[in-house]
């Protein structure tokens, strides 16, 4: 059987296990690595160091598997179109409101290369679903997936930008898809426009150190003051450069039930939220894409939200947090920073009672 045929094969199987595109690169030095390594050196990553410490291993995908001569890229839509009002309280971005995406899309990807290896016994393979040092966009470029849009995302012209890109390397040479050379964003910014934050600071660069998603999910500790007030309601991650994109307007739901948003995740209950029990986080949290925060931290991201939208009603949840000395010190400077937010004699009373064990400083 010929590359070219294994090719077309490999894809019908992909196409058959349900992703939306998939297509073929050459293993190579991804084009925007240059761009990737300033990005680090203007330290854009923020508190991510794993991404320093990564740097040398995005060089070229044999980092991960040695040999390798192609990456396969495919593309899955996750979730439907959200109703969330833009100006609520407690947004979850689209992608964590389902089963934890690297389960689903990685049992898919060792199905495929399961397959593969009935037809070449001999090839050698790794799935790779966003847990390697590897540039998915530029690949998913490469292998004409998308171009790569001014906020930073892979954007299809027929399925958008609400994806999860996944890989599998191969030491197999298959037959390459044609780069996507064009950009069809034209003259349009909304993205940059509509960003709350300014995270993105030109066309096609990001600063995670204005990026709601950054302090929302990958911040670890408290949120510092000049960044606390400007979540603009959104509790794990953001959508907004991706709600606000003409390329989303006529993008299709999600095919993949397991992605469907679970009912607790479309209009959470925050003060609830501050009084959960770690169990009870804990069964929530299993099999969720929103473990990556931690209770911890999703909870101070609860408590944030609720001080910025100056809920009195969230005073007596607050105070029950930072009154608890047994409480993670973040959780606590953060429901002090609320109560300061909110600003009712009862908050300014609880404030006074607890001035001398008040995490925050203030």
């Amino acid at each position: 059987m010929s590359g070219r045929e294994l090719t077309a094969r490999l894809k019908d199987k992909a196409r058959e296990l349900g992703f939306d595109r998939v297509g073929v690169a050459d293993a190579q030095i991804p084009p925007s690595y240059p761009h990737f390594l300033r990005w680090l050196d203007a330290g854009r990553a923020a508190g991510m160091d794993y991404m320093e410490r990564h740097a040398e291993a995005r060089a070229h995908p044999d980092s991960i598997l040695e040999g390798v001569r192609s990456v396969v890229m495919v593309s899955l839509v996750y979730g439907a179109r959200s109703n969330t009002p833009a100006d609520a309280v407690g947004k979850i971005s689209r992608y964590a409101k389902g089963r934890d995406y690297h389960h689903v899309v990685r049992g898919k990807l060792e199905e495929l290369i399961a397959w593969l290896k009935t037809e070449r016994p001999e090839v050698r393979a790794r799935a790779v679903v966003d847990t390697a040092p590897l540039l998915e966009r530029d690949f998913a470029r490469l292998a004409g997936l998308g171009w790569i849009g001014k906020n930073a995302l892979l954007i299809d012209r027929k399925i958008g930008s609400f994806t999860f890109l996944a890989a599998v390397l191969v030491d197999l040479e298959l037959q390459p898809d044609e780069p996507l050379g064009a950009s069809y964003c034209g003259t349009c910014t909304r993205c940059l426009d509509a960003c709350p934050t300014d995270a993105l600071v030109a066309p096609y660069q990001l600063d995670s150190r204005q990026c709601i998603s950054y302090w929302t999910i990958e911040h670890r500790g408290p949120i510092p003051d000049d960044q606390a007030d400007r979540l603009d309601g959104w509790v794990f991650g953001c959508d907004v450069c991706q709600d606000v994109c003409p390329w989303n307007r006529k993008a299709p739901d999600g095919r993949v039930a397991e992605l469907d948003a679970r009912d607790e995740w479309l209009e959470p209950d925050l003060i609830e939220w501050l009084g959960r029990s770690k169990g009870d986080w804990k069964r929530a949290l299993k099999g969720s894409a929103l473990e990556r925060a931690r209770r911890v931290g999703l909870v101070r991201n609860a408590a944030v939200a609720l001080g910025s939208a100056r809920r009195a009603d969230a005073v007596p949840a607050l105070i029950d947090r930072l009154a608890d000395k047994t409480e993670d010190p973040t959780i606590r400077a953060a429901a002090a920073w609320a109560l300061h937010q909110i600003d009712s004699p009862e908050a300014r009373e609880a404030l006074k009672t607890h001035r001398d064990d008040d995490p925050s400083g203030r």
